[in-house]
């Protein structure tokens, strides 16, 4: 299997003779229409209306998606064609995705965070015919680029009335209006255009975050959704279309696509969107009034949740004190034996802990019907992990990347082991490369290849195993581990091959007060670090000059008067505080290679807006070393 990197190319799908992996190919259409017979009446997308939780029916869902097909093809979009959509989770974005689908052209999602420069980038790479928008924000940004883009046929936009002054090459819709003009495109067409499809056909692209350079287009093609989806549910024990979920991560990343749209597309279970507010803060209100029986975060949101909980917890005093300190204690006991299966709720003193406290903690945080909690797409720190372990929260880790459909490795319930990212799916391989470490894998979730990019397909796929760029072992009970990036590992002036993450991590633990920390030292003669403090962010995800209640605390706890960033640098009672933590982080190493010797601390906490991380909260290390770079080169003046 050399990989393709072509739209209308067809990708072998390699069916063994048993197991999961001998399961019938199917496409996404095949699988979403048996599901809307099994459960056209059933709840599909809840959403809020004036206040108020409405839903679509699968039905309702389903028609609304061919409605969407049909208007596609009365514009002349062929099959293979692409299509794009920038805008917050809605019924608008599934429709426009499974319409796409069932139209059988390409969909494509863009991060509502993408400026008019990436936005463009996109669309004229996947030749784009349809631009989906949600509202007049993201409308400006192709208002500025369509006149560049000269496969554009159309912008439709779905919240809001379309501004009749505005000025465009391309007709804009709005979405009822779009919707209309397939109403005199025969049923049999879009039949035709379904019946077309092949499982390994592309229906999606999802574009990489661009840590490393300008975003490359996976191509996943419906036999990576439909066979992926089918064997996360069978690793999952007691799911059912009961289930409940909550809607809030971007859709343009394959983990939300997959979680949100296509293993509920299989169980024929309820979503909620929960609002682009989700991710300002108002999550956990959200969690409190949906109740969801299954939830995945990316680590910033488990992170942002501890934080506030310690912050709560902090003011606690007394009995109550006394009380929460020893349910965690029995939380945490259970938790670590619940790791290899044995039931730590048959333990009399947990029932107890869980009954006077941690059943309320966790019906506060809106997680008392969660039968499982994952978090994947970045790493996660075994404090975070631990954490919420002592509140009887497991939280199972899920390894993956885009060009593997999201999950490769995953910890389940009496199969997990903090710290490790599981176990491999069944039905897959995985093997570690002897020289490099480089954790290599293949399966019927390994994408097709990326769109017109035939020299990375091929250095990214060989003989059908998929290079991941991580490197990892598995320890000595089966669980596979990470321990780097091969892009981001640090070889130092001396040949020392050093993972920057685990530094990181240590040096974050041991200073609560910091938000972000990078390690420099590539071809250097020893390891430095830039960070920056912990601040408040205002209403666009941006950070201001104000620090934040964690960091305040620790101010308090050294006696510093500090209230911002300006102030904190200054002070040279912070300047100590980092100092004692990177000795005391030092004193961990396993190396003299891996020791920090000098910091320094920026004037800016690292965000989206401000270009540091990826919309996955990812750093963008190059551009990183490239903005800080006379700051960085300073540490290293003799």
């Amino acid at each position: 299997m050399p990989g393709v990197w072509e739209a209308d190319k067809i990708a072998d799908i390699v069916v063994q003779s048993d197991g999961i992996a001998a399961r019938k190919p199917a496409t996404v259409m095949e699988i979403f229409r048996k599901t809307v017979d099994r459960r056209g009446s059933g709840r599909a997308l809840s959403f809020k209306k004036d206040g108020k939780w409405v839903a679509y029916t699968w039905k309702q869902y389903y028609q609304n998606c061919i409605h969407f097909a049909k208007s596609l093809i009365s514009l002349g979009v062929q099959p293979h064609d692409c299509v794009n959509i920038i805008g917050h989770n809605s019924p608008e974005w599934f429709f426009t995705n499974n319409g796409t689908i069932a139209a059988g052209a390409v969909i494509a999602g863009i991060y509502t965070t993408n400026g008019p420069e990436a936005c463009h980038y996109i669309s004229e790479h996947c030749n784009a015919k349809v631009v989906v928008v949600e509202n007049k924000h993201h409308l400006d940004k192709y208002l500025k680029i369509a006149d560049q883009l000269p496969s554009l046929k159309a912008l439709v936009m779905w919240d809001g009335e379309v501004p009749r002054d505005i000025i465009c090459p391309v007709p804009v819709y709005g979405f009822r209006d779009f919707l209309k003009l397939g109403e005199d495109v025969d049923d049999a067409i879009v039949e035709e255009r379904i019946a077309a499809q092949l499982p390994g056909h592309c229906c999606t692209l999802i574009y990489t975050s661009g840590t490393t350079g300008p975003p490359k287009a996976v191509m996943i093609s419906h036999d990576n959704f439909t066979w992926t989806s089918y064997c996360v549910l069978d690793s999952l024990y007691g799911v059912d279309e009961t289930e409940k979920s909550v809607s809030f991560l971007p859709l343009s990343h394959v983990a939300a696509q997959l979680l949100d749209i296509h293993v509920p597309m299989h169980l024929g279970c309820e979503i909620y969107f929960a609002g682009p507010d989700a991710l300002k803060g108002a999550l956990v209100d959200i969690l409190k009034e949906i109740r969801p029986t299954f939830f995945f975060g990316v680590p910033r949101v488990w992170e942002k949740v501890m934080e506030k909980m310690r912050e709560i917890g902090g003011k606690t005093t007394g009995l109550k004190k006394t009380l929460a300190t020893w349910a965690k204690e029995k939380g945490a006991e259970k938790t670590e034996r619940a790791q290899f299966g044995a039931d730590g709720r048959k333990s009399l003193s947990f029932r107890l802990a869980n009954r006077i406290v941690l059943s309320k903690v966790k019906e506060a945080l809106g997680l008392e019907n969660c039968k499982l909690c994952f978090t994947g797409a970045a790493p996660i720190s075994a404090e975070v992990i631990n954490f919420f372990g002592s509140l009887d929260i497991p939280i199972y880790e899920i390894f993956g990347q885009s060009e593997c459909t999201g999950p490769h490795s995953i910890n389940l319930p009496g199969k997990w082991k903090i710290g490790s990212i599981g176990n491999p799916l069944q039905g897959t391989r995985t093997r570690i490369d002897q020289v490099t470490g480089e954790i290599q894998y293949s399966g019927r979730h390994i994408f097709m290849g990326y769109l017109n990019n035939e020299a990375a397909t091929k250095e990214t796929l060989q003989d059908g195993w998929l290079m991941s760029g991580d490197i990892g072992q598995f320890d000595e009970d089966g669980f596979l581990r990470i321990t780097g990036r091969i892009k981001e590992l640090i070889i130092t002036a001396g040949g020392e091959n050093v993972p920057p993450v685990l530094i990181e991590d240590s040096l974050k633990a041991e200073l609560p007060a910091l938000s972000n920390i990078m390690v420099i030292g590539d071809k250097r003669k020893y390891l430095t670090f830039v960070c920056t403090f912990r601040v408040d962010m205002d209403s666009n995800g941006a950070p201001t000059d104000r620090l934040d209640n964690l960091a305040l605390k620790a101010a308090a706890e050294i006696g510093s008067p500090a209230r911002t960033v300006e102030e904190a640098i200054a002070c040279d009672k912070f300047k100590k505080y980092i100092e004692a933590g990177m000795k005391r982080s030092n004193d961990q190493s396993t190396s003299r290679a891996q020791r920090v010797q000098k910091f320094i601390i920026l004037p800016r906490d690292f965000s989206i807006p401000g270009g540091e991380l990826t919309p996955t909260l990812k750093l963008k290390r190059s551009v990183v070393a490239k903005m800080y770079a006379a700051e960085i080169d300073s540490m290293y003046e003799e």
